[in-house]
């Protein structure tokens, strides 16, 4: 049976001429975890490297020149060499007189803008602004506002005023009211934030040679800043393979220095320890001889032979390797919790039990082959989801049992008839051809209602194996771990688990059979169930821990009567809980029957239209309720057996594309 993946501690002395290369091979390898995380106090994580300070310069470069942010796969890169570093101050320094220019040729720019606009606006204010101002019956305020707000304020003003904007974008305005009705337009003219401008009393317009000069300059501005962005655009095609070779080199030196400063160390040498897969250990510790030039200390260890792990304060690392498609399912493992290392790798149970379960519950041939298509196009990275690549296996693995499933209840998108000659053909071969193999609609035939109870069975029957490999890992782990009272005492220990079994065939030889209970049945129930429930002093007994009744004698029957409850409820729970397996097999065929029923009814059109949408809507809502009802019970009635400590993942050290650290 597939347990985790054997681990090694391996013990790295290096001379500090070949740390760099070594840590720059084992973050590209992805496969060495530290033996211990490192200190988030550690102050050298706020140490910015040289290699890191002209990583972020050259980021800049490639910002400005509107490249896209670096995402390469910094293990195809080398570690950057002295021309490397020569390269990017160079590609710095361009790109910082390029700046230069640009930002003094938008600030000219800028203010010639400015200029031309504003001798626009003014351009036909002929009469003098200090007779206009100096009218007794008229008040006058020329300055800028939001062109947004424009119309606004000329709402607002209303007859009180008279508001006119000067230019052609209404950025300036001349507001003109009575002498009396100045404070009410100085009022609104504050809400809408205007900006008085101060005007010569002597200013009488602008001449036409003025505004023609203007406008010849902004047009030679212009220019230049067309010229400038073509030139940055140039730069850019031209350099631009060079910035992210520079950006991978320089991002692969700053994480490999970054880690230089956090390990143990003396003025030459460096000393590394971490975990390694042992299928890969071999492998590294031979490519690290030969990087060094055999100038490298190698110590292997098993786990056992380490003190920190023999004692309980460390965990083993667990890593899970399968092919591809059960390793798809490997992140439902870990976002529960990581097994403990040595123990019985589940994943392959879930990846079985997930894609049964799923079948059963979504059990529509086209519909199925939608998710097996999808799966195929995105194994093929035709279809491009971000993270959800990876489940492409998973994809494809429900969409052949959903169509498994499909067949035998003859469902086609929601459509009973389309298959009845493969039922036909299949059902003859054994016997008097049916139109369906397995008929999901009910109705109120005693046979129809028959089959239903059967269905609902064979769900029960599903839960009591999920159920039974559960307890079954759990006693494994429990013996592989030296546990030996968890293993024979407990809920779900080897009592326990015996209980469990030995009613459920109780109840199927009564029911099924008609035999009648012997005494040897109550017994055989009684003692199981008084060792599952009251095993705690026996497994404290055999596993050597004392005092046997940690809390007295009273406190021992009082939880055995909860736990007795528990073991009770627990299991009937655990076995009724996949009634709902049968419950949405059932569901999805009276959505299907209903599709069905309204696509007939309406036109011809309009049937095509609803039967699409609804198999759209079945496929996204009900496959995502699937999928739920699916996860739920792995979790709560699979995992609850033998997930009752969790271990420490793997994580290796590898590097990222941007070598930022946070």
């Amino acid at each position: 049976m597939a347990r985790t993946t054997p681990m090694r501690l391996v013990e790295l002395i290096v001379l500090k001429q070949d740390i760099s290369k070594v840590l720059s091979y084992l973050g590209r390898k992805g496969c060495f975890q530290f033996q211990s995380d490192f200190d988030e106090s550690d102050k050298s994580k706020d140490i910015i490297n040289q290699e890191l300070d002209l990583y972020r310069r050259l980021d800049q470069v490639r910002a400005y020149l509107t490249l896209k942010e670096f995402d390469g796969n910094i293990a195809k890169f080398d570690l950057p060499e002295a021309s490397d570093f020569d390269e990017a101050e160079n590609i710095i320094k361009a790109l910082t007189d390029l700046q230069e220019q640009d930002a003094e040729e938008h600030e000219t720019n800028k203010k010639i803008t400015e200029a031309f606009d504003e001798a626009q606006a003014f351009s036909n204010l002929k009469a003098s602004y200090s007779e206009l101002e100096h009218l007794s019956f008229l008040t006058l305020r020329i300055g800028k506002i939001d062109p947004a707000v424009f119309d606004e304020l000329k709402f607002d003003v209303g007859n009180r005023a008279i508001v006119l904007p000067l230019g052609n974008d209404k950025s300036r305005i001349l507001a003109a009211s009575s002498k009396k009705g100045r404070f009410a337009l100085d009022t609104e003219l504050k809400k809408y934030n205007f900006v008085n401008m101060e005007i010569p009393q002597d200013f009488k317009g602008i001449p036409d040679d003025v505004l023609d000069s203007l406008k010849v300059q902004k047009k030679e501005s212009d220019k230049k800043l067309e010229a400038l962005v073509k030139q940055r655009k140039n730069f850019a095609d031209t350099h631009k393979d060079s910035i992210y070779s520079l950006l991978g080199k320089l991002s692969l030196a700053s994480q490999v220095r970054a880690t230089e400063y956090k390990l143990e160390s003396t003025k030459l040498v460096y000393r590394i320890t971490g975990w390694l897969p042992l299928v890969d250990a071999d492998d590294v510790i031979k490519h690290l001889d030969h990087l060094t030039e055999k100038r490298i200390v190698v110590r292997k260890y098993k786990p056992e032979e380490v003190p920190s792990v023999v004692n309980g304060h460390e965990q083993v690392p667990v890593e899970l390797k399968h092919g591809k498609f059960v390793s798809s399912f490997k992140r439902m493992i870990f976002s529960y919790g990581s097994p403990v290392y040595g123990t019985v790798d589940p994943t392959p149970f879930v990846a079985t039990f997930f894609t049964i379960l799923f079948g059963i519950m979504f059990g529509d041939a086209g519909q199925g082959l939608v998710f097996l298509i999808a799966g195929i196009l995105m194994a093929c990275k035709v279809i491009k989801v971000g993270g959800w690549n990876k489940f492409a296996p998973i994809f494809m693995a429900i969409g052949i049992t959903s169509m498994i499933m499909g067949i035998l209840t003859g469902e086609f998108f929601a459509n009973e008839t389309l298959l009845i000659p493969v039922s036909r053909f299949i059902t003859g071969l054994f016997g008097e051809p049916r139109d369906h193999i397995l008929h999901m609609m009910p109705s109120s035939s005693p046979e129809s209602i028959l089959n239903m109870f059967k269905f609902f069975g064979f769900s029960v029957a599903v839960g009591f194996i999920i159920n039974s490999t559960g307890l079954i890992l759990n006693i494994i782990n429990n013996f592989s771990r030296k546990h030996y009272g968890k293993a024979f005492f407990g809920k779900y220990g080897v009592f326990g688990s015996c209980f469990f079994w030995y009613v459920i065939f109780f109840v199927v030889r009564v029911f099924l059979f008609g035999i009648a209970p012997q005494m040897y049945d109550w017994i055989i129930i009684g003692v199981t169930l008084f060792f599952a429930a009251f095993g705690e002093p026996f497994e404290r007994l055999v596993d050597g821990e004392r005092p046997v009744l940690e809390n007295g004698l009273g406190a021992a029957i009082i939880g055995g009567v909860v736990e007795l409850i528990e073991v009770l409820s627990g299991y009937m729970s655990n076995t009724v809980s996949f009634l709902r397996v049968g419950a949405f097999a059932l569901a999805h065929a009276v959505l299907g029957y209903i599709i069905a029923s309204m696509s007939e009814i309406a036109p011809a059109l309009g049937g095509v239209a609803i039967s699409i949408i609804g198999n759209v809507i079945v496929i996204v809502l009900e496959g995502m309720i699937v999928a739920i009802q699916v996860i739920r019970l792995q979790y709560y009635e699979f995992f609850s057996k033998f997930f009752n400590e969790t271990g420490r993942e793997f994580k290796p050290f590898e590097f990222t594309s941007t070598p930022e650290f946070k």
